[in-house]
């Protein structure tokens, strides 16, 4: 009996080991995507925008959010100020990427300031720029979306004033380049996130179970805090504290949004509901699923929740099967939206790209309490090789419960050249957790 149980603990930890890769493999990993976005994508963005040179100036513990994308796996932070350079050749479509920094950022891009030589280092910044004499000089600021607008003003200042006149004129916003090299997956990034999301429910999956879960006595906090250790059993991180809650009948769908249903015990009969995401290989994941507590006797969800989840499910049909190539986040949420209400639906949609940031830069489609449309971000055209956490919600009247029922529902899915699909499948079904009563 005993060896049973040890390989039993065994295989539910290789489960999750095959898939989670040590810190120094992670690093290599990480290096080899980053140059790859370097060498293949940075090219055709940088030529798409008609940005001839992109400068990112940043310093250490105060870093521009795009440093994120390009952090050397061996630096956990930039280091002193960290002035990063890439110019675009059109002959050729190719990218020279140098740091002018007292030491080279990572691997990938080698620094090229003599600091003994040239003792100033927005000088040597400024001979450098001279040498490649570009058209327009990119720098990353933005009025309404913050991932871009990353040079602090002390730095800008700096910069600008270190500057000769012909140079100053060239600054201009790179606001549309940072936003497109953020959102955008190249393919390594795209089986990754398969990788990703399959944690993420093999957690999510353990967490809805009787392992955890015991009718009666668990509450929603005490599994938030299960999937917290969880991630940090296997080394990973999340990137937002994950949220339980509870649906039930005699009480009012906004239950789940108070503060009482995030420290309720878990009975028989609930609808249990997760929001949850990891952090891993510089990218992230963000998912919601819901489970339901059989009651003593019960084998499988009542009907009437079954037909709730369908509904939920033909919402997130409606939504990707507005999906086009260059329509806005707003057409996309006022078409869905219309269409799914023409079905008998009552639907609430607040989809979001993901990538290195949860809420990701590029097309917005909608928030909770944005419902008509979001300004600015919503108009952001959908582009392709983009990850999106379809997130949205749908209300049933449950006449059994003589309430509304809200399915929320969160999956990661890819918009590429092919279309939408969901990277690892959706729920479609509920999760089920077993009643101990008899």
């Amino acid at each position: 009996m005993i060896k049973k149980i040890i390989f039993t603990i065994f295989i539910c930890q290789f489960t999750y080991s095959q898939q989670v890769l040590d810190l120094k493999d992670r690093a290599i990993l990480i290096e080899k995507i980053q140059k790859d976005r370097l060498d293949n994508l940075l090219p055709d963005l940088m030529s798409k925008n008609e940005i001839d040179m992109w400068i990112i100036i940043t310093r250490e513990y105060n870093e521009d959010p795009i440093i994120k994308t390009l952090l050397p796996p061996t630096w956990l932070n930039a280091r002193r100020r960290t002035i990063l350079v890439f110019s675009h050749n059109k002959l050729t479509n190719k990218t020279e990427s140098v740091a002018i920094s007292r030491y080279n950022f990572g691997n990938n891009i080698k620094s090229i300031w003599n600091k003994e030589k040239t003792p100033n280092q927005l000088m040597a910044l400024k001979e450098y720029i001279k040498t490649k004499n570009p058209k327009n000089i990119g720098l990353n600021y933005s009025e309404n979306f913050p991932l871009v607008d990353g040079i602090s003003k002390s730095d800008y200042e700096l910069f600008y004033n270190s500057m000769s006149p012909e140079i100053k004129k060239k600054i201009v916003s790179a606001e549309n380049l940072g936003i497109q090299w953020i959102e955008t997956r190249i393919e390594l990034e795209k089986k990754i996130y398969k990788d990703l999301v399959s944690i993420t429910q093999n957690i999510i999956n353990e967490a809805f179970s009787n392992k955890v879960i015991k009718p009666g006595v668990t509450t929603t906090d005490d599994v938030v805090w299960w999937m917290r250790e969880k991630v940090l059993e296997l080394k990973l991180k999340t990137w937002f504290h994950p949220t339980v809650d509870v649906q039930r009948n005699k009480k009012s769908d906004l239950y789940a949004f108070d503060g009482k249903s995030k420290y309720d015990i878990i009975q028989p009969g609930d609808l249990v509901h997760c929001d949850f995401g990891i952090s891993y290989l510089t990218l992230n994941t963000d998912c919601q699923q819901i489970a339901y507590v059989l009651k003593p006797n019960e084998k499988q969800a009542p009907l009437f929740l079954k037909n709730a989840l369908k509904d939920a499910n033909k919402l997130q049909n409606i939504l990707t099967g507005e999906f086009r190539l260059d329509k806005t986040g707003n057409e996309i949420l006022s078409n869905s939206l219309r269409i799914a209400k023409e079905n008998g639906l009552d639907p609430q949609i607040y989809t979001h790209p993901l990538g290195t940031f949860g809420h990701s830069a590029g097309t917005t489609i909608g928030m909770w309490d944005s419902q008509n449309g979001v300004p600015i971000k919503g108009d952001v055209l959908m582009k392709y090789n983009t990850v999106y956490a379809i997130e949205l919600n749908n209300k049933s009247f449950i006449s059994e419960w003589n309430k509304e029922v809200r399915i929320m529902l969160e999956e990661a899915g890819l918009f590429d050249q092919n279309g939408f699909k969901y990277i690892n499948g959706r729920q479609k079904e509920f999760l089920l957790i077993n009643s101990f009563e008899k």
